[in-house]
């Protein structure tokens, strides 16, 4: 067995497990949804899509919030009166404590539920916000961004292992990009709607309005988000088997968004195969406790809390976890160069022009989405059609190829562009939309491969990731003001570009070697799936 090559599309009808219905009616459901009412699988329609896009706006929100300030850099020294490294030293404090929030609060979802969780990060956000809109010192502000960032730390790992409590492996690209479309949005267009708030308003209404939405989804959170979590059978987690040649095609009751799977009312723990003590289904009042701990993980926190650093010897996940740390780096430089680069000469923009400079990146993000989800999703069904009904994760890894080039020559216009002095539409639009679509794109793209790549680990391969991500962006925030100055904006342009090029044109080693990577983990792969569920 190799971690991650499934069956995904039974082209012969005789694999004898649950496909979708309609359209492509031969892909095959990974994972397989239990008979469970209450398993998100077999949610309806209305039910996945309303938790799934409430997850979305709160993490437009959540997005926002950490990255908004970044046209008000100068009325924020002023009224401070502090200095831009002390603002980078505030950043990186945001990036530093998402981090830390990913360790810490995902071991907790793990054990008591994913909405307590949310719920939570929503709370601090308020909490945060409400400190910002009272500060008078950058000492302040390093709190507000502590707080904010800590309770923006979900957003980066749990919401992807939400989506894969609710759709199946041929859904998860276009769901993921979509993700982090709403990331994108709420990066890019944060500082637009900050710009002209400033403006009119002062600064300190952006956190007033942040106050005020993030309030309406913690009463939404608190009365209707659902708990996803769920613990699936130990056996076959995953279809990798070669159909079944005596089998039967098992339309079942189940397709693009299934149906309950059985009539009564009735559930079944699903912590083993062969559970037989049924439970009724949960009542309105049990979905909405504050705690969940029927499906939580056996293992003690720590044990959660340290377990996904040993995946550091997983070679896709350190990878992943290495790709999106670098994409993170642009959605950082735009956020501490663009007010630098676009309030002085030639172009002396104002705060909200300045702001509006993200436009073009939201742009790109709409292109990089659809690029990285729907069509990723359609090309990993059309070559494992090609490949006999079986699936294998790198094949997604090929449509890495536009964001390469895109993201690399981006980063050329927007630093080049602006510190030449050439006309804005090459580096605040061109430049600026083409680094949106590699982070839309090549972000959805990675996570997605992480995933297939290690389903039954996903949730901690989703923590060491994401904590390597932001210890990179942490890093990064803290390097690239000195970086400039002592090199200059020109030679630290094309330095980052170069580096764009090289690390994204390193998936041609995942493609070549990546099945033997997996190969080699599969012992441990299977050690570890066994052993995060075993009672502590």
């Amino acid at each position: 067995m190799v971690p991650g090559t499934v069956h995904l599309v039974d082209m012969q009808g005789t694999s004898g497990l649950k496909h979708r219905i309609g359209s492509n009616a031969d892909v095959v459901l990974i994972p397989q949804p239990t008979s469970d009412p209450d398993d998100p699988l077999n949610w309806s329609p209305l039910r996945k899509g309303y938790h799934f896009w409430l997850l979305i706006i709160w993490g437009i929100l959540m997005s926002a919030s950490v990255n908004w300030s970044g046209p008000v850099w100068v009325p924020l020294q002023y009224d401070l009166n502090t200095t831009v490294d002390a603002l980078n030293i505030s950043a990186a404090l945001c990036f530093a404590f998402l981090a830390i929030g990913c360790i810490l609060l995902q071991p907790t979802a793990m054990k008591i539920g994913r909405r307590p969780v949310y719920i939570l990060g929503t709370f601090l956000n308020v909490v945060g916000c409400l400190m910002g809109g009272f500060q008078r010192s950058v000492e302040v502000y390093y709190v507000v961004n502590i707080l904010t960032g800590f309770g923006a730390a979900p957003v980066d790992s749990l919401v992807q292992i939400s989506t894969t409590d609710l759709f199946f492996a041929h859904e998860r690209g276009t769901r993921l990009s979509l993700i982090a479309l709403a990331l994108g949005t709420g990066s890019y267009m944060g500082p637009v709607a900050a710009g002209y708030i400033t403006e009119a308003q002062g600064w300190r209404f952006c956190f007033w309005y942040l106050i005020i939405f993030f309030g309406i989804i913690l009463v939404l959170q608190i009365f209707t988000l659902e708990e996803s979590i769920y613990m699936r059978p130990l056996a076959d987690p995953e279809p990798h088997y070669e159909p079944n040649k005596g089998g039967s095609k098992d339309n079942g009751l189940t397709g693009d968004n299934p149906s309950p799977l059985i009539a009564q009312p009735i559930r079944r723990d699903t912590v083993t195969t062969d559970s037989t003590f049924p439970i009724p289904a949960q009542t309105y009042w049990q979905k909405m406790a504050p705690i969940h701990t029927q499906n939580a993980n056996p293992k003690k926190w720590w044990w959660l809390a340290i377990f996904p650093f040993r995946l550091l010897t997983f070679p896709a996940i350190m990878w992943v976890g290495i790709m999106v740390g670098i994409q993170i780096m642009w959605l950082s430089l735009l956020s501490v160069t663009q007010s630098e680069l676009f309030s002085v000469p030639p172009y002396s923009f104002g705060i909200a022009v300045v702001g509006d400079t993200n436009i073009a990146a939201f742009v790109g993000g709409i292109f990089g989405m659809c690029w990285g989800g729907p069509l990723s999703d359609w090309y990993i069904l059309r070559r494992s059609r090609q490949n006999k009904g079986i699936m294998e994760p790198e094949f997604r890894l090929w449509l890495l190829i536009v964001p390469t080039i895109l993201n690399s020559a981006g980063l050329l216009m927007y630093g080049l562009g602006a510190y030449n002095g050439s006309s804005w539409v090459i580096s605040a639009g061109v430049g600026t939309a083409f680094i949106g679509f590699g982070i839309g794109s090549g972000g959805a793209i990675c996570l997605t491969y992480a995933i297939d790549a290690y389903p039954g680990i996903a949730a901690e391969s989703m923590v060491l990731i994401l904590f390597i991500r932001n210890v990179i962006g942490f890093a990064f925030t803290f390097a690239i003001q000195p970086w400039i100055d002592g090199l200059g904006g020109q030679v630290t342009t094309i330095m980052l570009a170069v580096l764009c090029l090289v690390s994204m044109t390193s998936f041609l080693i995942m493609v070549r070697w990546g099945k033997n990577f997996r190969r080699r983990t599969a012992k441990k792969y299977l050690h570890y799936t066994e052993q995060r569920a075993r009672r502590a």
